[in-house]
């Protein structure tokens, strides 16, 4: 990833709630339908299944479009629907998913919501959400790849329960922690990254465990760093440092 992250303004809390509810009600919807699994990855500009089912197919949203991609035996194809002015109930259809308001990814599943209003998104805030999934992606996968064997990595997922990019990692030899790229929680919170511990532990440096369940990097913190990658990078390796040698 290059670039700067942008600030979250006024329209990302309300914007990031309607994202998570097409990543759940559409996206994971469409793996969960044919594999009965719902977690999600980083893809091309925002996020989307991995590749799934006989058709090997992929369902992805980027900035502008929810894509989908079918690879079937003796042809291919690629289909687009703009997210500008689309409802939930047209989302699904060019996803092939028939939207189910008992569909459950946890206990914080949100809310089909009205299915044939048009989603609410501010382009700005949708821009900062999907670009915060590709900077998380990029922190994980250097911090993940870059630990040794032992650390027995889970694989980086993003889940729609808590729209939340994590992974798992062991801290030592009978101790994990959860590493993770959060979108934000409630209605108005911004991104951070954290670091949750699966123990009470808190190793170390008191002025790192800054938060109930572990540590967190806020967003306006890395927007001000020179180089926000760097920074959430190290922000992990501390975390895990502490909790190893602790």
């Amino acid at each position: 990833m290059t670039g700067r992250l942008a600030a979250a303004g006024a329209g990302y809390g309300p914007t990031r709630l309607e994202l998570q509810r097409i990543a759940t009600h559409v996206v994971a919807r469409a793996r969960h339908a044919a594999t009965g699994r719902f977690g999600l990855r980083v893809t091309p500009g925002g996020f989307g299944t991995p590749a799934f089912g006989d058709a090997t197919e992929v369902v992805r949203v980027r900035r502008d479009a929810l894509v989908r991609e079918v690879a079937p035996p003796g042809g291919a194809t690629t289909t687009a629907l703009p997210l500008a002015g689309a409802t939930l109930q047209q989302l699904a259809v060019a996803a092939g998913v028939t939207l189910d308001p008992m569909f459950s990814v946890g206990g914080d599943t949100p809310d089909l919501g009205e299915i044939g209003q048009p989603v609410a998104l501010d382009p700005d805030a949708v821009a900062v959400v999907l670009d915060w999934f590709v900077f998380g992606g990029e922190v994980l996968d250097r911090v993940v790849t870059g630990l040794d064997a032992s650390a027995r990595p889970s694989v980086v997922q993003l889940w729609p329960e808590h729209f939340d990019l994590g992974v798992d990692v062991g801290v030592g030899t009978e101790r994990r922690a959860n590493l993770g790229a959060s979108a934000g929680d409630g209605p108005d919170g911004a991104p951070y990254l954290y670091v949750g511990p699966w123990g009470e532990e808190r190793p170390g440096d008191p002025g790192y465990w800054n938060a109930s369940f572990g540590a967190v990097l806020a967003h306006a913190d890395l927007v001000a760093a020179a180089d926000p990658v760097e920074a959430g990078v190290a922000f992990l390796r501390r975390g895990i440092e502490l909790l190893v040698s602790g």
